[in-house]
């Protein structure tokens, strides 16, 4: 697993995350754990290494 640190895109906060390097392309939503709002992950791995990695709102 690999640690990955962003700020949420609603509220501003840092929000540790762990990825699975295993799994080359990723995309889910996860709620963010301060301010409760869905954020999309999309996160890329090549040999195992994090290439991308984006994290929006969600417009609803």
């Amino acid at each position: 697993m690999v640690e990955h640190v962003f700020q949420c895109p609603y509220c501003g906060e840092d929000i540790s995350m762990l990825l699975d390097p295993s799994v080359t392309v990723q995309k889910y939503i996860e709620d963010c754990e301060v301010c409760c709002n869905p954020i999309e992950i999309n996160a890329r791995f090549a040999d195992r290494e994090l290439v991308l990695f984006e994290a929006e709102s969600i417009d609803q």
